[in-house]
């Protein structure tokens, strides 16, 4: 089979040229949309990834000849996205998680995938936080404890650590820092306390830092050495991914669901130098960056070795995705302003 996603330009001119390349589907994943049966409902399908990741499933989808129900809740404060979901052929429901009538309404699903949760003003409003991060789903493991759940969680439930350990492997045990992190914990171990009390496969997926052309870290390091802003270097090294090939762990995930959940660090392999890359964005802009302070010796890292033993290696590595940025700034291409805050090392979102 053809993988039709290697055929990539080199560089991404417009939005709608981008969101073909994200949702395309990797040849791994038609070949498991083929094996996984049921209907599938993305939880929180609104965020920086579910529209890109529902819309690479129903893809492969239809070049497997699946039928089934791809369904999208959200709040859908924003009409534009419900529309275009559905232009896409995904179903959409409007829902607030915190209603547990409305959650209990939602329909019967086999396979959920359960994205919901808060990060951005986390620390101006920590009670919100802990509901999103911790109660809703309680709600949502009583509605679907007939299903295969995958969970959206993240590498801030481990502590920082030196930058030689090569990450935190999935075996270390968290230690996270400030109140959104600790709540994130919170929602892996309701998660997990469900999981084992109505015997629901689950894995619980600690994602570091996806990355597009319109938001992440890489997009966030090179709109500063673009507008000649400061890049602090304390926290000077991070992982990224592709979300396009995230995307696709997420869904081939249903095949490692366990009791109790699995756990699956989601990241790239590269451990990058936030300086580097920062050098790199001004040899391409033709601009000196600016640096204050000096990298510490730790960081917040993850080891995905477990991940590409089960699902391969991304396709798209740091040095493709800093050109395309690069040109996507330089050409004044959308951003999503969604800030990474990758400097953070209290826990202060």
């Amino acid at each position: 089979m053809v993988d039709i996603s290697r055929d990539l330009p080199e560089f991404i001119e417009d939005e709608k040229q981008l969101e073909e390349i994200l949702s395309r589907p990797y040849s791994e994943v038609i070949e498991f949309s083929k094996s996984l049966s049921g209907d599938i409902i993305v939880l929180g399908v609104a965020g920086k990834m579910g529209p890109s990741l529902v819309k690479q499933i129903k893809r492969a989808d239809i070049i497997s000849k699946i039928k089934r129900r791809i369904i999208g809740v959200a709040r859908f404060s924003n009409p534009e996205a419900k529309k275009d979901l559905e232009e896409s052929g995904i179903e959409t429901i409007v829902c607030d998680l915190l209603d547990r009538d409305a959650v209990d309404n939602l329909p019967e699903v086999k396979n959920v995938i359960f994205m919901a949760g808060m990060k951005f003003g986390s620390t101006a409003n920590q009670s919100l936080t802990w509901a999103m991060n911790a109660y809703v789903p309680a709600l949502i493991a009583n509605k679907y404890k007939s299903s295969k759940i995958v969970v959206l969680s993240t590498g801030n439930v481990y502590p920082l650590v030196p930058v030689s350990s090569g990450g935190s492997k999935e075996t270390d045990p968290p230690s996270p820092i400030g109140e959104y992190a600790q709540s994130c914990l919170g929602r892996e171990r309701v998660f997990e306390y469900f999981s084992s009390k109505f015997s629901i496969p689950s894995v619980l997926i600690r994602l570091n830092y996806a990355v597009e052309l319109r938001y992440g870290v890489l997009y966030d390091i090179g709109l500063k050495v673009y507008n000649n802003e400061k890049i602090y270097l304390e926290n000077g090294f991070v992982n990224i991914v592709w979300q396009g090939w995230a995307n696709s762990v997420i869904f081939r995930s249903f095949s490692i669901c366990g009791i109790p959940p699995t756990i699956l660090n989601l990241t790239g392999p590269e451990i990058l130098s936030v300086k580097m890359v920062a050098e790199e964005f001004g040899r391409l802009f033709g601009k000196k960056p600016l640096f204050e302070g000096k990298e510490a010796e730790t960081a917040y890292l993850s080891d995905a070795s477990k991940c590409f033993g089960l699902f391969g290696k991304p396709d798209i590595m740091s040095e493709v995705m800093i050109k395309w940025i690069a040109h996507w700034i330089e050409k004044g291409g959308k951003s999503l302003n969604k800030p990474t805050h990758f400097e953070e090392r209290k826990g202060r979102y």
